[in-house]
């Protein structure tokens, strides 16, 4: 009864570490990453509640990044700090085996990987297409944001502008040139596809319409080059159907586990994010499916610790550094097991081999040693 009381404050003491830790890091990811963000105002005039919604929902594509080095290093400060404290020795003395933590540790470790695998395979993909859905039936609301003196901007679709001087919504010395056809209305002949050029003295910015004064409309046609000019007092330009450059279909990691599974059993080879070649769809699966089973892996080798050897290459420092190498290497060879074969079987079995190997090693090392030492 009490060795099963000592096994759930351990469990509760790991989860507490493990989400202190891995919601630290990520929030502090996610800090970063929303100030990237403000592009969405400032560059392509989008409102502010799409900026907090894209943000919020990308929140969900950070988080699983950070599980495997959250939880090693959950790991450590748990057992070195009750190695260091003696809080273990009681458990030792008592008869409890230390192979009795460390499957404990590794039960939570399966736990953790489990929450990684939903994260990782559903909750992420669907995050991350939301947000780019969002974008793409979202339309800028506000002109003015995108507007910066002395600076020619481009984040528009086939539209190109520059104003010499703003003042608030007052602009003056205007040039707008169109090649999207966006502003086609003001040509004389709207059956042809023409380059128009607006120059104009003064302006201001209500919304998402252009008011301008005292200008020219200069249409171009793209094979003669002939233009016609057309003067204005007054023009209003409407810009809401404009589209920003800001990429609305959804990219490879916002592609459902499901879609992604059917391109590489070639089910589904009719889709468009099927065309994708095998070498990206590879390692977006191995990140989202194989990924977190390196976190046993990675338990299995923290608790090499309770072996408390003096030997260089088993003491914590040594420790540590193989858990790092082993993090390091997932994030340098994933984006290579869709170009060999060799690479994506070696990354798969890895971590299994991992395990089972360790785990020998440490029944076959408490095996010989008395509890306590």
């Amino acid at each position: 009864m009490l060795q099963n009381k000592i096994y759930q404050n351990f469990f509760i003491e790991i989860i507490k570490i493990f989400l202190t830790i891995v919601l630290g890091l990520s929030i502090l990811a996610f800090t970063v990453r929303a100030v990237n963000f403000l592009d969405l105002i400032v560059h392509s005039g989008y409102p502010v509640t799409v900026y907090f919604q894209y943000s919020i929902l990308n929140l969900f594509g950070i988080v699983p990044k950070f599980i495997p080095l959250s939880f090693l290093l959950t790991l450590i400060i748990f057992i070195l700090k009750h190695l260091e404290d003696k809080e273990f020795i009681i458990l030792w003395t008592s008869g409890v085996r230390k192979m009795d933590v460390i499957n404990l540790i590794f039960y939570i470790s399966i736990f953790i990987l489990f929450l990684h695998l939903f994260f990782s395979t559903i909750i992420t993909p669907f995050a991350l297409n939301k947000s780019r859905l969002i974008l793409s039936n979202d339309k800028f609301n506000n002109f003015l944001p995108t507007i910066r003196s002395q600076q020619f901007n481009d984040s528009f679709k086939g539209f190109t502008f520059f104003v010499e001087k703003k003042s608030d919504s007052k602009l003056e010395n205007i040039f707008i040139y169109d090649t999207g056809n966006n502003l086609k209305k003001f040509s004389s002949d709207i059956s042809k596809n023409k380059k128009t050029s607006i120059i104009s003295k003064s302006g201001f910015v209500k919304e998402s319409k252009l008011f301008l004064f005292d200008g020219q409309i200069i249409n171009s046609e793209y094979e003669t080059n002939e233009s016609d000019k057309i003067k204005f007092d007054k023009l209003i330009v409407d810009l809401s159907e404009l589209n920003t450059t800001t990429i609305k279909t959804p990219k490879l990691q916002e592609t459902s586990t499901i879609s992604l599974l059917s391109c590489f059993m070639k089910k589904n080879s009719e889709k468009k994010i099927c065309k994708t070649e095998n070498k990206e769809v590879v390692p977006t699966l191995n990140r989202r499916i194989i990924v977190p089973f390196y976190t046993p892996a990675l338990t299995i080798i923290c608790s090499l610790l309770f072996l408390r050897e003096k030997k260089f290459y088993l003491n914590k420092i040594s420790i540590f550094l193989y858990s790092f190498v082993i993090l390091l290497f997932t994030e340098l060879a994933l984006r290579y097991t869709g170009l060999s074969n060799f690479m994506k079987i070696s990354f798969i079995i890895l971590p299994f081999i991992i395990i089972a190997l360790i785990y020998i090693f440490l029944l076959i090392k408490l095996s010989n040693k008395t509890s306590y030492q």
